[in-house]
């Protein structure tokens, strides 16, 4: 096994819907450490620079609208296959496919309303990790 750094957005739906502690309850309890925690507000230009991979997709513009909607709760997340094991405890993009015990599987209103986000790679965490934590 080994030990990976990913990040974790609680989404603007789900902090809106006071929920973000629910959320880490579920991380902490699923062996995941925080080494940082912040709440912030993404601006137009963090969110198209995060987003960038989805530029080209219809739903780009309505992703970045949503983003910068209201503040985010963003983590560093660190532990024993870290992107595999948050993206389980995630659940499924879709909710309607979600486990019921996932995060998205609870919380969740819609494919767009999917209340968190993680990084879906080593390389994709780097990245996201340095633009939101420097």
């Amino acid at each position: 096994m080994t030990v990976e750094k990913t990040l974790s957005i609680i989404k603007p739906d789900a902090v809106a819907d006071k929920i973000a502690g629910k959320i880490i309850d579920m991380i902490e309890n699923a062996d995941l450490n925080i080494v940082k925690m912040k709440k912030m507000h993404f601006d137009t230009d963090l969110a198209q620079r995060f987003y960038d991979v989805h530029k080209e997709r219809p739903f780009y513009n309505d992703l970045v609208d949503f983003m910068v909607s209201g503040p985010v709760v963003v983590m560093e997340l660190e532990g024993e296959n870290a992107i595999a094991n948050y993206r389980n405890i995630m659940g499924a993009t879709n909710p309607s496919e979600a486990s019921p015990e996932s995060i998205r599987g609870k919380y969740a209103s819609s494919i767009d309303k999917n209340c968190v986000h993680g990084s879906d790679a080593t390389d994709t965490a780097a990245y996201e990790l340095g633009l939101i934590f420097g």
